[in-house]
């Protein structure tokens, strides 16, 4: 059967225009939203602290094992102020022993060196290693709780309560929430970015050392990500009957680093699916902005100041976040300063600010700070400075008296 020209015509560019359609690329912004199976879960950009997703975040459910963030931030905190070593030796308590669960098999009595047992904590989850740690650093587990929930208080966690070091109770009493893992999850990474030589090992020995003998003991990494996503470079899982399948999963790429926080999942499997689906759905999305190479700042003249210039100082790195699947190129970088200052000047308080822009875009500001105190020139200093000046010119035409 023949059709019309016209039709054959008509078919020929609608199916044109049917190819062309198919062959436009589909951007992130366009996307549907992502999934999950579990009943919450938060993806959370650290520098930034941006939300990227939340699913019912601020519900209070059991935590599990990823309760040892906390723990683990807390030993990292007593590393930095030195009341802690690396190479302490930390003996093993009967109660630390008894801990059932997930462990590493320490014997009362048994000592190891600190970063073993850290090595046990954030690898193969150990409880006994946890409770050791705690009671090694407070005295007793109960003392370490009673820090751990000053930490969590000082980090805004409004819904978290803790009763031990490392999520084993069953309590109704021991909570907190996707966000609030987060949280305390970003505290962790970005003032302890070593703890990734911890958390992306995936199998090593420890050597047991009892009244019995010597024997190895093999800890494997209960985060199976950190094998089957790329990228992924911790953090900590958690699992218990009243707690469900738990993860904050920490990953990078391309200097992009996402926290994906995945709570009550109702089996390993979803987790990992979860935790991997919300990482993939970041990635997708966002593109980051840092100002490595600021401008070098100039110094401003000072009216009626002791000192005749203040020097200039950036109130941190200017970061940007986009979440919409653009790129961002092209960024252009506007310095607003005042031509002179007055005195006095508070050392830290704002002198201008650098203005960001991409296209007709403003990305955002950074704050430029006096990096000095400037006093006010009295009237012995106004005295000297006139003084000093007179001598210079006398002594400028002196020289240009000798010179003709």
């Amino acid at each position: 059967m023949k059709f019309p020209g016209k039709i054959r015509k008509t078919a020929a560019c609608f199916l044109l225009f049917c190819i062309v359609l198919a062959c436009i690329p589909v951007h992130a912004e366009e996307n549907e939203a992502v999934e999950i199976s579990a009943p919450s879960g938060v993806l959370m950009e650290p520098e930034t602290k941006t939300i990227l997703y939340e699913k019912d975040k601020d519900t209070r459910r059991s935590p599990a094992s990823v309760t040892k963030v906390m723990t683990l931030l807390l030993i990292f905190d007593h590393l930095k102020d030195g009341s802690l070593k690396l190479t302490d030796t930390v003996t093993t308590s009967a109660h630390a022993k008894s801990m059932g669960g997930s462990q590493v098999f320490l014997e009362e009595g048994e000592t190891q060196d600190v970063e073993t047992m850290i090595k046990c904590i954030v690898v193969a989850s150990g409880n006994d290693a946890s409770v050791a740690m705690a009671e090694h650093i407070a005295g007793s587990e109960e003392a370490f709780v009673k820090e751990m929930n000053a930490r969590a208080e000082g980090l805004g966690m409004e819904n978290t309560h803790f009763v031990d070091c490392c999520g084993l109770t069953d309590s109704d009493e021991h909570y907190t929430t996707a966000y609030d893992i987060a949280l305390m999850s970003r505290e962790l990474i970005l003032n302890y970015p070593e703890i990734f030589q911890y958390s992306s090992i995936w199998m090593e020995n420890i050597t047991h050392v009892t009244r019995q003998g010597s024997k190895e003991f093999g800890l494997t990494n209960t985060n199976r990500l950190i094998r089957t996503y790329s990228g992924c470079i911790g953090l900590k899982t958690g699992s218990t009957s009243k707690a469900g399948f738990c993860l904050s999963a920490v990953a990078e790429r391309n200097e992009l680093m996402l926290i994906s926080v995945v709570m009550a999942a109702p089996d390993y499997k979803a987790r990992l699916k979860d935790a991997a689906s919300l990482l993939d759905y970041g990635f997708a999305r966002c593109c980051r902005y840092i100002d490595n190479k600021p401008a070098e700042l100039p110094e401003l003249s000072v009216k009626k100041g002791k000192e005749e210039t203040v020097s200039l100082s950036y109130d941190g790195t200017f970061r940007y976040l986009d979440t919409e699947g653009h790129s961002i190129s092209d960024v252009k970088k506007e310095i607003s300063l005042p031509e002179k200052t007055k005195a006095p000047i508070k050392k830290g308080a704002k002198a201008g600010e650098v203005i960001y822009t991409a296209g007709d875009k403003e990305l955002g500001r950074l704050t430029i700070l006096y990096a000095e105190d400037i006093e006010r020139a009295g009237y012995l200093d106004c005295l000297r400075k006139t003084a000093g000046y007179l001598w210079l010119t006398a002594g400028q035409e002196s020289f240009d008296k000798d010179t003709l």
